[in-house]
């Protein structure tokens, strides 16, 4: 199955290049050869227009690798925390990434979400 992988980030953010380089490990040892669509979010527009909830943001499918992601409706470039099983972290966990990469979409819902 295709993939579509994006990789959300605003200019200033710190944590852009690990977020890439753990992307890419991941990717090669779960779905070799996707790849990734970068989304250089720094502009206010651009980033609402992606509803973009911090920097950096992987999706895959559309989806936010997040399980727990809830969309806030506050789009502004700004630096995003993940609540992960060590506390508050500038990176999603790696399990997040390889699982929303390898485990199917519940029967019924669409490779992206509607309302994007």
């Amino acid at each position: 199955m295709s993939q579509t992988v994006e990789l959300l980030w605003f200019s200033d953010c710190p944590n852009h290049p690990a977020a890439r380089a753990m992307l890419e490990e991941v990717i090669a040892e779960v779905a070799p050869g996707t790849p990734i669509r970068d989304i250089d979010a720094t502009d206010p527009a651009t980033a609402a227009s992606v509803r973009f909830p911090g920097s950096p943001t992987i999706r895959v499918n559309g989806r936010d690798v997040d399980p727990g992601y809830v969309d806030s409706g506050d789009y502004t470039p700004r630096c995003r925390l993940y609540r992960t099983a060590a506390g508050l972290r500038g990176l999603p966990e790696r399990t997040w990434i390889a699982d929303a990469l390898t485990l199917p979409r519940p029967r019924g819902w669409p490779a992206v979400p509607q309302d994007l």
